[in-house]
């Protein structure tokens, strides 16, 4: 049977490299949630959940598996480039909403990068103890060195990715390795709460630590060049997240063994500090080059992410043909690399775009709804082709149900600020909309076969 292949199958047209492995899918993955959010984010768990906070991510990985399911699903039934305007486009066939879900996800992998930039030059200027050297310029140097490897090919990119995701896992084992003689020294169903344990307790724990696994949605942009996608990325996806899952709860673990959870809760750096108290013949400056590589995998696979979905959007009529263009010799869509780079260099000298950053976070949870819903209404339809990965409806429904809560707590918990900003962000997509009346062609709703 041949594999689909949504790609231009005109001669003069060159199509995107089916260079992307098994393998190479989970690292992909498991880079994308992996990256440096875990270093402080189980310090701030800790102050909420206590002892218990292995269970936060136990609790948070059933429901982001709810979604990455949903993803891994729709995945093996549409493997294009796209992701999930693709699929927005494909389920209802609005192009103002496929608009809007794909620069919302567009946002926010552009503002990951652009924040990534900024910390890896940071952290540069720490390691070397470089003085007067401008932290823009590095900033602007890691980008040039981002949009290089981009450029020269997806196989490059997936084994930077697969080194960087390593070292990034590495940190983790051992974090987990000194601290495996602690564990057993505490009660880990210790919690700050006077009720113990309780739905309450355990929606808590959900909320704060689900975020540990964004990144998983990636993979489904990447789909195009995988080999065999309707079989190796369904895997991918799911067993980054299981693997992930391990790593978090034995790094929670660890964590609060070492470190009373009061003292984790207050550390600025907390697996530096149970670093410190574990190994103190670890040098410091060990986690500081594991954030690095922590920080670039993160920018790179935002930034592989953010071009394949320029270019699958361009595909579809919804953006400028020329953003569709792949080089001939490299097979990446060169055209939508190069277009993003103005933009990253204004919002890396834009300065602190932190509250940006939570602002398309938000967007990125009402796209999860959109995405599960999505997988609703085509599974429902008549005629639909089945992928190689099919869930029951409840999957997408209780996915569909865990973001829309996550994004009303979001909304109601978080300073008016970042909803703010991202109801500014969907008026000025809209308006782009309104101003570039795009039209969604007949390819975006066709798969080819070659």
């Amino acid at each position: 049977m041949p594999e689909p292949n949504t790609a231009p199958s005109t001669q003069d047209q060159p199509t995107l490299a089916r260079a992307i492995g098994p393998f190479q899918l989970f690292a992909y993955t498991l880079g994308g949630m992996l990256g440096a959010g875990i270093y402080g984010l189980v310090g701030r768990a800790a102050g909420n959940l206590g002892n218990a906070v292995w269970l936060g991510f136990l609790v948070a990985m059933v429901a982001a598996l709810l979604t990455g399911l949903s993803y891994a699903s729709l995945g093996s039934r549409y493997p294009q480039a796209g992701g999930a305007a693709n699929i927005t486009q494909r389920a209802f066939a609005r192009p103002l909403l496929t608009w809007v879900v794909g620069l919302a996800v567009m946002a926010s992998g552009l503002t990951s990068v652009a924040t990534q930039s900024r910390v890896v030059a940071e952290n540069l200027l720490r390691l070397a103890g470089l003085e007067g050297v401008p932290a823009i310029a590095l900033s602007l140097g890691f980008l040039l060195l981002v949009c290089g490897i981009v450029l020269r090919g997806i196989r490059e990119s997936m084994w930077v990715n697969i080194l960087c995701t390593a070292v990034e896992a590495a940190g983790l084992l051992l974090v987990i390795a000194v601290g495996i003689p602690y564990w057993g020294g505490v009660d880990l169903w210790e919690t700050p709460s006077p009720d113990g344990i309780g739905i309450s307790f355990l929606m808590t724990g959900a909320i704060l630590t689900f975020f540990a696994f964004i990144g998983f949605e990636d993979t489904i942009n990447v789909a195009e060049e995988a080999r065999d996608p309707r079989r190796t990325l369904p895997i991918g996806i799911v067993t980054a997240m299981l693997a992930a899952t391990v790593l978090y709860i034995a790094v929670a673990i660890t964590a609060v063994s070492v470190v009373p959870w009061r003292e984790l809760a207050e550390a600025p750096g907390p697996l530096a500090e149970v670093m410190a108290r574990a190994a103190p013949w670890v040098p410091g400056w060990g986690y500081v080059a594991i954030t690095i590589f922590a920080v670039a995998n993160t920018a790179l696979l935002n930034y592989v992410t953010a071009s394949r979905l320029l270019y699958g959007m361009a595909r579809q009529g919804l953006l400028p043909k020329t953003l569709a263009r792949v080089h001939a010799k490299r097979r990446t869509p060169h055209m939508a690399i190069l277009a993003l780079l103005p933009v990253l260099v204004a919002l890396v000298l834009a300065g602190n775009i932190g509250e940006l950053a939570s602002a398309t976070v938000l967007l990125l949870l009402a796209v999860f709804t959109v995405v599960n819903v999505a997988l609703l209404v085509l599974q429902r339809r008549k005629g639909e082709a089945k992928g190689g990965f099919e869930v029951p409806w409840p999957v997408p429904a209780a996915g569909a149900l865990v973001c829309a809560v996550l994004l009303v707590n979001r909304l109601v918990s978080t300073d008016w600020r970042a909803p703010a900003l991202a109801a500014g962000l969907i008026v000025l997509i809209l308006l782009g909309y309104a101003l570039l009346r795009p039209r969604v062609t007949e390819e975006a709703t066709r798969i080819e076969t070659g």
